[in-house]
Parts: structure tokens; sequence; C-alpha cells
């Protein structure tokens, strides 16, 4: 083999290997995103060069499998906390919900139009809540179809363990220094611009 051939293996090898470790193997949305990778590039005046509409879907499908992974990673994370407590008769979907709804009253119906639930399941969840003594429930004076829901005393101590957990991550994340809370307001107002693209397509679809 040439110098030249062995030269050009060796770099065509590091790219692949810096392309693998960059978007990451796996399965679903990831994979996706790795097998759409694409190196960037730009022409001299900024515009973006051929290869940026297929970097440009590489990475959404990366920031999709993250966004993905994270909420999973939440609930495993409020699932630990709850089972190192020794409270295991309630799931991390339940404990989150109770964290969101805090001082709220508010009805079912409600629950996902504010941002409180994110399931399909919430009957089912605040059954369970009302049941373990999580949750008081009444029919609306207005609308007795409409059943409006609250913490009791024991909810609220959920939500407060929940609170001291993200209490902790905040404090985490600047002593260990993960992110600041600069960088961590910048992904957000992202984040926000992306629900807000993802509303739009829903209202234009329907």
């Amino acid at each position: 083999m040439s110098f030249h051939s062995r030269v050009k293996r060796k770099d065509g090898h590091d790219r692949g290997a810096r392309q693998s470790l960059s978007t990451g193997a796996g399965s679903g949305l990831g994979g996706a995103a790795s097998r759409h990778g694409a190196q960037p590039a730009a022409s001299e005046n900024g515009e973006a060069a051929p290869g940026g509409q297929a970097l440009m879907l590489a990475t959404y499908l990366e920031s999709l499998a993250l966004v993905e992974r994270m909420h999973r990673l939440l609930l495993d994370v409020i699932k630990d906390e709850f089972e190192r407590l020794g409270m295991i008769d309630l799931n991390a979907v339940q404990a989150l919900l109770l964290f969101n709804i805090g001082e709220n009253e508010v009805s079912a119906g409600e629950l996902k139009s504010r941002g409180y639930y994110q399931g399909s399941n919430v009957s089912y969840n605040l059954k369970k809540l009302v049941e373990g003594g999580y949750m008081h429930h009444q029919r609306c004076a207005i609308d007795r179809r409409a059943v409006r829901v609250r913490l009791t005393e024991r909810g609220h101590e959920v939500r407060g363990i929940v609170a001291g957990l993200f209490e902790r991550h905040a404090e985490g994340l600047v002593t260990r220094q993960v992110t600041s809370y600069e960088e961590l307001d910048r992904i957000n107002m992202s984040l926000r611009r992306l629900e807000r693209f993802w509303s739009e397509q829903i209202r234009y679809i329907y």
C-alpha cells in the first residue's frame, strides 16, 4: 500500500470515528440522527452550503432524541428519590403531577391545557391520587360534569419532596459547573421557540 493510500485511509477512518462520537450510536431518533450525519459547511459569505440542510436535519433529529430521553430520565430520577425514601405507593408521573399543580385548583380538562400533565392516562392517575389521599376532588358548582382537583396535606408533602429534589439539582448544576444560568436560559429560549413552532404546525393541520 502506498503512503498516499495509507494517509487517505487513516483520514477517512478518523472522520468516521469523530462522526460516530458526535452523533452517537443507537436506535430510534438517535440512530436516525447518526445516519443523517453531515459535516458543517458554509461559504465564505456566510450562506449555507449544499450540505447545510442535511446538517440541520441531523441536528434536529438529535434534539428530538435528547428531549425524549431527558423526559424519561427525569421520571427515573424522581422514581429513584421516592424509592430511596421508601415511598412506593405512587409513581414518578403522579409525583410530578402533584408538583405541577401545586397550590392551584384545576379541572381534569385543564391539566393538559395548562401544561400540568403530559400523558394520555390522566384519569387513571387522578383516580389513584384521590384513592391514595394525595388529592381532593369535587364537582364544579356551575358544571356538575366537571371535576375540580386540589392537593391534600399529604399531596403537599410529596410536592415538597419533588421541590427539594429540583433545588438540589439547580445547586448541583452550578457547583459542578454543568451549566450556568445564562446557558440554561438560552436553552429555554430555544425550546420555547421550538414549542411555538410545533404548536403552529398543529393549528395548521387542523
